[in-house]
């Protein structure tokens, strides 16, 4: 038996997940001498001692701690070096690869039961943590991850904290967030102008505002939510009034799992997810109607969460079980997370402020989730999940700038994407200048200098704009393609497939604003091959806002201009419906759109459901949810075909709608067979495609995928007609996913500077 010494390299998420401390003490365990550290590039492990020792530490790297994961483990063979123990050393900081970081990580079991044990120094600490969870992407400055590069710098460890950092065998062992109540972070309850209320508790104080059905602004881990009690229907609705948010749902925590059970369906997938260490909101079904109904207005499902913070476990006392947890942002704005922007912002719509002056570094939304088809599915893509890294080889370095809309941008290093979290909206001075400071976060902790810049074909989005105005290489990338392209990438699929982009609106290569597009394409190049027909968007972006506007324009593309019949299906005044005719027919304002989400809120509107949006897919929300029983059937429709190219007639649509409502057929019924009949034409053109192109793989991306029957019935119909069919789960089907595509298309089309598509579309 010989002695030996290996330097080990291992990649992957192994800082802040307490990987150094695992391989200390399995060096110890195996009796080898040497070092761990971090760095720039991984975690390094330089070990020597008998080679079966050796072998046997080598293999029992791959168990490592839940939290991480190993991509790789290069191992080198050394001359000895006589070490005399086994350290942790200080980590470095020059070299050009790049490690991975984890995202932060809901409470953890053990801190769980410390909060809650009265003879703990932690019972009750709002900041609990350890090497399992915690803060970790919200607090950091730099990698490699080490405390004096996070915010929790400002905090001296105590003695006693400092003794658990050192111990090898305390799960505190390099926990760089750790903290207790004599040396961490703490919280004060304030006026809503800020002024500190002198409480002796200020979480049991909290507690007693909520019973008194007022509204706090609290900051947690990644940012600030409004908060009041969420069985109070009076509170709820003065949130409402106060952030003028008149429809849209709100986000829920809930106490644990049992009080879920008691107001949600639940299944095995859906307790995994909300109880595991993401803790995401997760969209389930109402079980009952105890709960106050202007929490969701439009629709049967609510969005919950578990507590994912110590914080967050201690607010439920006193028998609450529900609380309105929201994002604390006026509308518009970017999320909040700093205690002055949240003062001045937020001092009109709440009542107090619970704070705490740990700094969160990168603001980071509540992940939003749903169980689809078996399958954990990402709507926005935040809080447990970002930076997660998707892997991709061959790429270089690239900035991808991502969409107006739900934006995320993404980048590229090495054999890495990294998708941001979630932004928002980038259509102001305050979510512009947010998203720019986003980036620059990134790029300076991955040290990425962009050869390669993507972005929207659209010229007026300011995210365009700011790609334009980058130094590099340069590519416009069509909306569209780059969605289909960003569920082919997550789904491992290079080779040409059928694409179906359905979503709201993208400009596409002839001017006009697609949306229903049936596409083939690989990584190089696209082809579109079908679409929605074109009708008019009278008045433009306010039509988004109007659906009726939008129904409208599909009753005069059916029926001419029959004023009697509009005003007897369209409950506006007749003045304004002909001038919205005059817009139609004197082409003023009035783009055209192929888009599939336009056609949801025209229908919407039709059936009398919604005449005007307060947020975004409204209608179609609402028409899935009036959608009832399967079986009704669906209409008839018209595609007409001509060289390879396919057209999908909506007159034929429309028409069987309108008698169904004349006859006086449920809302609910004509739903059903109108989302039917979209899943129907769906498959039928992706056959017509497959016969012509003889591509038997089906990609399907854009925000209309959200809706659940139309993502189960298209792909069942699929599945059961032989295609391979591949669908979003990690990255949001909406425009939450579009950079990722953007990036790879960019450097597939290297080379090609500007529009670097062909116009083929059919004026139609």
């Amino acid at each position: 038996m010989k002695k030996i010494r290996r330097r080990i390299k291992v990649t992957g998420i192994v800082q802040g997940v307490g990987f150094r401390p695992f391989i200390y003490n399995l060096a110890r365990r195996y009796k080898l001498v040497g070092w761990v550290n971090n760095s720039s590039q991984g975690v390094i492990i330089d070990v020597e001692g008998k080679d079966e020792s050796v072998d046997a530490f080598l293999s029992a790297i791959k168990s490592s701690p839940p939290l991480a994961k190993v991509d790789s483990i290069e191992v080198k063979e050394l001359p000895l070096a006589e070490y005399k123990d086994f350290v942790i050393k200080e980590s470095l900081t020059k070299e050009e690869k790049l490690t991975l970081l984890s995202p932060d990580i809901a409470i953890c079991s053990d801190c769980m039961e410390e909060i809650k044990d009265r003879n703990n120094r932690r019972y009750q600490y709002s900041f609990t943590n350890c090497t399992n969870c915690g803060p970790r992407y919200s607090i950091i400055k730099a990698l490699p991850y080490d405390r004096k590069v996070t915010t929790m710098k400002a905090f001296e460890m105590c003695e006693q904290c400092r003794t658990e950092y050192e111990t090898p065998k305390d799960r505190r062992f390099h926990a760089q967030p750790n903290a207790c109540p004599e040396c961490g972070p703490q919280l004060r309850l304030t006026d809503n102008l800020g002024n500190k209320l002198n409480v002796k508790d200020p979480l049991k104080q909290t507690i007693k505002l909520f019973q008194a059905a007022k509204v706090i602004g609290i900051k947690g881990l990644g940012g600030f939510h409004l908060v009041c009690d969420g069985k109070n229907q009076v509170a709820i609705e003065e949130l409402r009034l106060r952030k003028r948010r008149a429809d849209k749902p709100f986000a829920l925590m809930m106490r644990d799992i049992e009080v879920v059970k008691k107001y949600c369906y639940l299944n095995s997938k859906e307790e995994e997810l909300l109880t595991g260490i993401r803790r995401p909101i997760l969209l389930l079904e109402r079980k009952n109607n105890q709960l106050p109904t202007n929490i969701s207005k439009d629709n049967n499902y609510l969005g919950v969460m578990l507590p994912y913070t110590p914080l967050h476990q201690l607010l439920f006392d006193d028998g609450l079980e529900v609380l309105v947890m929201t994002s604390a942002n006026i509308s518009g704005l970017p999320f909040e997370y700093t205690n002055q922007g949240a003062i001045k912002r937020l001092e009109n719509i709440v009542d107090y402020f619970l704070l705490h002056n740990r700094e969160i570094h990168i603001p980071i939304d509540d992940s939003v989730l749903r169980v689809l088809l078996g399958q954990e599915i990402l709507i926005r893509r935040a809080r447990g999940y970002a930076p997660l890294a998707i892997k991709f080889s061959g790429l270089k370095e690239t900035l991808a700038c991502g969409s107006q809309l739900k934006n995320t941008f993404a980048l590229a290093k090495g054999d890495y994407i990294f998708l941001s979290q979630h932004l928002g909206n980038i259509d102001n001075l305050a979510s512009y200048q947010n998203y720019q400071r986003i980036i620059n976060h990134l790029k300076e902790l991955y040290q990425v200098n962009p050869e390669l810049i993507a972005y929207d074909l659209h010229p007026d989005y300011l995210t365009s704009q700011f790609g334009q105005r980058q130094g590099g290489e340069k590519i416009a990338v069509q909306h569209h393609y780059a969605h289909i392209v960003s569920c082919m990438v997550e789904n491992e699929v290079s080779e040409q497939a059928i694409g179906l982009a359905f979503d709201g609106t993208g400009l596409g290569t002839d001017g006009k604003l697609w949306g229903g597009e049936f596409l083939v394409c690989d990584y190089s190049n696209f082809k579109r091959v079908g679409q929605l027909k074109y009708v008019k968007l009278p008045s433009g972006e306010q039509a988004i806002k109007e659906p009726w506007r939008v129904a409208i324009s599909y009753l005069y593309e059916t029926y001419g201009d029959d004023i009697e019949l509009f005003t007897e299906l369209i409950d506006i005044e007749e003045e304004r419906i002909e001038q919205i005719i005059n817009l139609i027919e004197a082409n003023i304002n009035s783009p055209k759109t192929s888009s599939m989400g336009r056609f949801f809120a025209g229908v919407t509107a039709l059936l009398g459901s919604v005449n005007f949006i307060s947020y975004e897919a409204q209608g179609a929300i609402k028409l899935e949810t009036m959608a009832i029983n399967k079986e009704v059937g669906e209409y008839n429709y018209q595609v007409k075909g001509e060289d390879g190219y396919y057209i999908v007639e909506t007159t034929s649509i429309i028409k069987s709608i309108v008698e169904d409502i004349r006859l006086g057929v449920s809302k609910g019924v004509i739903a059903r067979k109108f989302h039917n009949t979209v899943i129907s034409f769906s498959v039928a053109l992706c056959k017509l495609i497959r016969s012509d192109y003889q591509i038997n793989l089906v990609a399907l991306s854009g925000g209309v995928f959200q809706n659940q029957i139309i993502l189960r019935g298209i792909y069942q119909k699929l599945i059961a007609e032989g295609f391979k069919v591949y669908f979003h789960r990690r990255i949001p089907c909406n425009d939450g996913g579009l950079a990722v595509g953007q990036l790879v298309i960019a450097n597939y089309q290297e080379g090609a500077k500007g529009d670097v598509y062909s116009d083929t579309s059919r004026d139609n």
